[in-house]
């Protein structure tokens, strides 16, 4: 049930990719964002003032529509539904620029200790905040569906929010009585929200020592794709050691939110343990399902194929699993300036449609990127929305890598998409996440395609393919086998609490099938399931990427081929924001994602590059 302001469940819309360590003289000036554009401080009168606002607006709220909504349905004008449902969406904005603000100093070190007090102080006002707003859902659901529908028929205002109202009461069947809601809402803060920050808290602290030298994470997940075999194993045996060390945090962490989620789940009355989280995606069950099982069923041509070239490319009969994502040899060794990324995307955005360009510049011109590595600072990378009336923020852990330069294409493809999705207003503008990776992944087949097109060397080529090959089948196989793991966690954990070594096999099972014979799980690596974001902050969430990557390989086969208004499409696609099905948006490009052959298409690119890949090398 969403009854609390969208910052957490939106925040980290993220591409988590580890990036290549490296100094900051080479890469120029690297831009911190500038979230004065939201208050100029957590002490200014500005924060404080919008904060007492939102507290005194809340209970105004409350005390006007309380009780009234069903007679309000029969309205319309300023005492109709509508306008309880305007007021209801002015003031999730302001909250919501507030958990922003408070989120996103806390992201940008969560190791001192004012940024954390900050956020945690915050979070407890809005969920009381919430706990006066949480009557308006309660009591629409149980207005009868003729009184609904006659009053998105008779007043223009509640026709306005239909898509809100129409999702709205799809939650109706799992609605529990006012006094539950109220619980679940305010003991949210000291159950699963505790929990996820204890995750944040902890995994921000950790240190790895690789010679000596006490690392961060980010810094020493970089250092597998270092192209000197012994730096990967070292690295690899850090993270494994300082993961151990820490195991039981988060063995306790990860039983239990999935004991707090089997606890929800069993009162609302979800039969799947995924349903919840296929509800909010607005996506039918069979979808995910059929989405799954033509991943499994091409593991031995994807992965499994893929990872035995790579190994006879590196002169090995088996890659240990910290070569998994070794540069080729052919791979080019240069940082890349941040100037020289910031152009690569912006052009390759600007090829495609000069608007998507222009947005993007706003991020650069604007302040709203925050690009360097630092001690505290959020690993991997994510785009934040905030909310309508301000502007998105992107995150990224910048090192000079070809892959973070895609992870810039992909991050400012969510911050496109949420400037143009946010003229839909703050209950309407938030996308689904199998949606929300569309305009993400079709950035990043952008930028790779115009760099593709510029490489003539075949062993530039090969590298370069070879990369995007990785990418995809990390963001397509590895995140399908995400979600296998969480499926298996989640109902092995109904049978009992899990230990580190109950969990620490499901992971190696999963990751066994999915990656293949060529390369060799060996000790240490039962223990990477520890340090995945997602399986934390939003359970289910991985699917989302191999969805949106799927989709995405569809829609740029339908745009290789359009003569003429595919841009125009895209446009609308993405400004629909959260208005529409998945089914309505594809409808326009002739995909159905219903369709069990949707995703075979989609998984065909991804076969084809490794085609190119093998011819390739033959002609080598």
């Amino acid at each position: 049930m969403r009854h609390l302001p969208s910052f957490r469940t939106s925040f980290r819309i993220a591409h988590a990719t580890a990036s290549g360590a490296a100094e900051a003289a080479p890469l120029g000036d690297l831009p911190s964002w500038k979230l004065e554009d939201l208050y100029p401080s957590a002490t200014s009168p500005e924060y404080l003032g919008d904060l007492a606002k939102a507290e005194a607006a809340a209970k105004a709220f409350e005390e006007k529509w309380k009780g009234k909504l069903a007679a309000a349905a029969k309205l319309s004008g300023d005492e109709g539904i509508g306008a309880a449902v305007r007021e209801y969406e002015a003031l999730e904005d302001l909250m919501g620029k507030i958990g922003s603000f408070a989120g996103l100093t806390y992201f940008s070190d969560t190791t001192n200790p004012a940024n954390g007090k900050l956020y945690g102080d915050a979070q407890s006002k809005l969920t009381d905040m919430a706990s006066h707003l949480l009557f308006l859902s309660l009591e629409m659901n149980r207005i009868d569906d003729a009184v609904i529908d006659a009053a998105l028929e008779s007043d223009a205002l509640a026709g306005h929010y239909k898509p809100w109202i129409v999702d709205l009461r799809m939650d109706k069947p799992y609605q529990l009585d006012d006094k539950l809601e109220q619980l679940f809402l305010e003991k949210s803060m000291t159950g699963a929200s505790a929990f996820n920050r204890l995750f944040d808290e902890t995994m921000a602290s950790l240190t790895f020592n690789v010679d000596g030298e006490e690392l961060p994470l980010e810094v020493t997940l970089s250092m597998l794709q270092e192209a000197d075999p012994a730096v990967r194993k070292k690295a690899a045996e850090a993270l494994a050691k300082t993961f151990k060390a820490n195991i039981r945090t988060f063995t306790l962490i990860t039983n239990t939110l999935a004991k707090d989620k089997e606890i929800s789940d069993r009162w609302r009355g979800f039969k799947d343990i995924a349903d919840s989280r296929h509800l909010a995606n607005r996506v039918e069950r069979d979808v995910v399902d059929a989405l799954a099982a033509a991943v499994k069923e091409a593991y031995p041509r994807l992965s499994h194929r893929y990872y035995a070239m790579k190994a006879k490319w590196l002169g090995m009969e088996q890659m240990e699993f910290w070569d998994r994502n070794a540069p080729l040899p052919e791979t080019p060794t240069s940082l890349i300036p941040w100037s020289e990324a910031k152009e690569t995307v912006l052009s390759a955005y600007g090829n495609f449609d000069p608007e998507m360009a222009t947005i993007a510049q706003r991020f650069f011109d604007g302040g709203w990127i925050d690009a360097p590595v630092r001690p505290g600072k959020a690993p991997g990378a994510f785009a934040h929305p905030t909310v309508p009336s301000a502007h998105p923020y992107v995150l990224v852990n910048y090192m000079g890598k070809p892959r973070d330069v895609m992870t810039l294409a992909h991050e400012l493809g969510h911050g496109v998409h949420q400037v143009l999705a946010g003229a839909q207003g703050a209950l309407m503008a938030s996308t689904p996440l199998t949606l929300a990776e569309t305009a993400s992944v079709f950035g990043e087949m952008l930028t790779f395609r115009a760099l593709l097109d510029k490489t003539k060397d075949k062993r530039e080529r090969k590298a370069m393919l070879a990369q995007k090959v990785e990418d995809m089948i990390n963001t397509v196989v590895r995140q399908i086998a995400f979600y296998e793991f969480e499926r298996k966690v989640h109902t092995a954990r109904r049978q009992g609490e899990l230990t580190a070594d109950d969990i620490g096999e499901l992971w190696l099972s999963v990751q066994t099938e999915s990656l293949g014979p060529a390369i060799r799980i060996s000790e240490g690596y039962e223990t990477y399931w520890a340090y995945i974001p997602h399986f934390i902050h939003s359970p289910f969430y991985v699917y989302a990427y191999a969805f949106g990557d799927c989709l995405v390989n569809s829609l740029y086969a339908v745009y290789q081929k359009a003569e003429t208004g595919f841009q125009q499409k895209y446009f609308e696609l993405l400004k629909a924001g959260g208005t529409k099905h998945h089914s309505e948006l594809l409808a326009p490009f002739g995909l159905d994602a219903t369709d069990p052959s949707f995703w075979a298409q989609g998984l065909s690119m991804l076969e084809g590059l490794i085609d190119e890949l093998e011819a390739l090398d033959r002609q080598a």
